[in-house]
C-alpha cells in the first residue's frame, strides 16, 4: 500500500483488480476545499489510458513489479526469447506483449523486461537504438541540402522515413518511441 502522495512515474497500482502504471501525476491545492491528485494512467494489459483523481493522502494499492534488464536473442517463430543475463534463464514473450517495440528490437540487444508474479506485462526499449539501413532509393545530385525525406527499410524491416542524403548501408540513430530519423551513426 502507498499513498497518493506517494505517486512516482512508472509506478504500477493494482486497481479494480487491474494494473495501471502512472503516466504522469499533478497535486492539486485549490484555494477552496481539500487537497488532491489528478493522474494519467495506462492500463498495462490493454493499453488504454484513463484520468482519474484521487484524494490526496488516499491510500492505493501497489503492484510489485519485477523490471529487469534483458538480452532479447531471437523470435522462434512465435514468441520472442529474451535471456536474463545474470541467471541465463530464457523466457518467451509473446508478440501481444511486445508489440510495436519489435520494430526496433535487434538479436543480442538489450531491452527491460518487466513483470508481475511470473507474467510479462510489458517491453521497455532504450530511447534510441543504432540500426543500419538495409534499403533506400538513392539520392539525386543536389539534394544534400534540402530540407525532403524518403522512406528507408532498417535491418530490423521497419520503415522509416530519412533524409533525401541517407544512403544504403548507412548506419542511423533511430528514436523507438515513434520511429524517427534522429541522425547518422559513423
Amino acid at each position: 500500500m502507498a499513498s497518493t502522495n506517494d505517486l512516482k512515474n512508472g509506478m504500477v497500482l493494482k486497481l479494480d483488480n487491474q494494473l495501471w502504471s502512472v503516466v504522469e501525476f499533478q497535486h492539486v491545492k485549490p484555494g477552496k476545499g481539500p487537497a488532491f491528485v489528478r493522474t494519467k494512467m495506462k492500463s498495462v494489459t490493454t493499453g488504454k489510458v484513463v484520468d482519474k483523481t484521487f484524494n490526496a493522502g488516499t491510500k492505493v494499492e501497489t503492484a510489485n513489479v519485477d523490471r529487469r534488464t534483458m538480452q532479447y536473442l531471437y523470435n522462434d517463430g512465435t514468441d520472442f526469447v529474451f535471456m536474463d543475463p545474470d541467471t541465463f534463464d530464457q523466457i518467451p514473450v509473446t508478440p501481444e506483449v511486445v508489440g510495436d517495440a519489435s520494430k526496433f528490437l535487434l538479436e543480442n540487444g538489450e531491452a527491460v523486461v518487466a513483470r508481475h508474479e511470473g507474467e510479462v506485462l510489458f517491453i521497455e526499449l532504450p530511447p534510441s537504438v543504432v540500426l543500419e539501413i538495409t534499403y533506400t532509393e538513392p539520392g539525386l545530385q543536389g539534394d544534400r541540402s534540402s530540407g525532403g525525406t524518403k522512406p528507408a527499410t532498417v535491418e530490423t524491416g521497419a520503415e522509416i522515413q530519412v533524409p533525401l542524403f541517407v544512403e544504403q548501408g548507412t548506419k542511423v540513430k533511430v528514436d523507438t518511441r515513434d520511429g524517427s530519423y534522429l541522425g547518422r551513426v559513423s
